[in-house]
């Protein structure tokens, strides 16, 4: 496949054709905040956080959704960024119930650790009253919505690695959260297959093992990408015999 040649904060990168720009950065060793994203499933561009600058065009652009091109020129540290994302990671915080101290995944939160890298330690919006309750319906795992970013990790996970297609998004605004099985209690669904796959990618602590306490929740989310590369190596494998 054909490679192009960008400039991503000042570095020359060479990255092949098709490549995001969270990618490219990625192996060129800069970083690009983000907590849809996930290696190995589908691209959404749903939490906003990757927002870069690209010369030429007239308002910043997801860099997980927008593909690289030929003397593409990238800024992903800008103070207006920096000031982007700040707003938006407290507007994820006021949007929810992310009281870290309570919470399971406290020290392993992909959201935590984004507010302390970007110097988010307040919130200036108010939090809203509890609206949901949790879900502990399933023998394992339970769901806290007050602790939900709407990454949609687990819904793509669900779908396209695990084929269950068990989770899915229902309501509007302030009101949306994730239903299993159309509205049925998790415990109830009987399209889950209880893999685990879900929880081993939730950015936060909405989804976890029950028995799990504050500050224990340790997942490992490299669980699907590691298994969409095996597949795809077994096809190629099919497809040369």
């Amino acid at each position: 496949m054909a490679g192009v040649t960008l400039m991503i904060d000042g570095v020359e990168v060479e990255a092949p054709a098709g490549e995001s720009i969270m990618q490219a950065a990625r192996r060129a060793g800069i970083n690009v905040p983000g907590l849809c994203q996930l290696d190995g499933v589908s691209v959404v561009g749903a939490c906003r956080l990757c927002m870069v600058e690209v010369a030429g065009t007239p308002r910043p652009r997801p860099a997980c959704a927008t593909t690289v091109a030929d003397a593409m020129d990238v800024h992903t540290d800008t103070k207006e960024l920096r000031e982007h994302r700040r707003v938006l990671l407290q507007m994820l915080f006021a949007e929810g119930q992310h009281i870290c101290a309570v919470c399971v995944a406290n020290g392993a939160c992909e959201l935590q650790t984004l507010a302390a890298e970007v110097g988010v330690d307040h919130v200036h919006f108010t939090p809203p009253a509890a609206r949901l309750s949790m879900d502990l319906s399933h023998e394992r795992f339970g769901y806290d919505p007050s602790r939900c970013v709407l990454c949609t990790r687990c819904v793509r996970a669900c779908a396209e690695v695990e084929g269950a297609y068990t989770w899915g998004v229902a309501g509007r605004g302030r009101e949306a959260h994730l239903v299993a099985d159309l509205g049925q209690p998790w415990g109830e669904a009987t399209s889950c297959t209880s893999c685990g796959k879900c929880v081993s990618v939730c950015p936060v602590g909405a989804l976890f093992e029950k028995g799990t306490s504050v500050g224990e929740r340790r997942v490992e989310r490299a669980l699907v990408s590691s298994l969409t590369a095996r597949r795809q190596r077994e096809s190629a494998r099919e497809v040369l015999k």
